[in-house]
């Protein structure tokens, strides 16, 4: 694992976890994704890494619907990431005809 690493790259880490989170800060990353946290925990993880680096963006993911939204957007991620909008979406068969 590197501690420096070259400007123009960008990391991301996904974590599961507050040991992970307290980990993830001791490298210099640019974006964290919250993977499967209840909205407490989400809430704590921000706390702590805007705490130590508020520039880093964070993204929650995992377990996400529609209907958490509003929940989740209040523990102040800058992203939500609902994979059922394209995991779970149903093929829709159509065709176009030039006459």
């Amino acid at each position: 694992v590197f501690k420096v690493k070259p400007e123009q790259m960008k990391v991301e880490v996904e974590l599961e976890d507050l040991d992970q989170v307290e980990e993830a800060l001791s490298y210099p990353i640019h974006q964290v994704m919250l993977d499967n946290m209840d909205c407490e925990t989400m809430k704590q993880g921000v706390e702590k890494i805007r705490a130590i680096n508020s520039e880093i963006m964070i993204e929650a993911s995992g377990n996400m619907t529609i209907e958490r939204i509003p929940e989740v957007s209040r523990t102040g991620v800058d992203y939500i990431s609902i994979g059922a909008l394209t995991h779970s979406v149903s093929a829709f068969d159509i065709s176009l005809r030039f006459v």
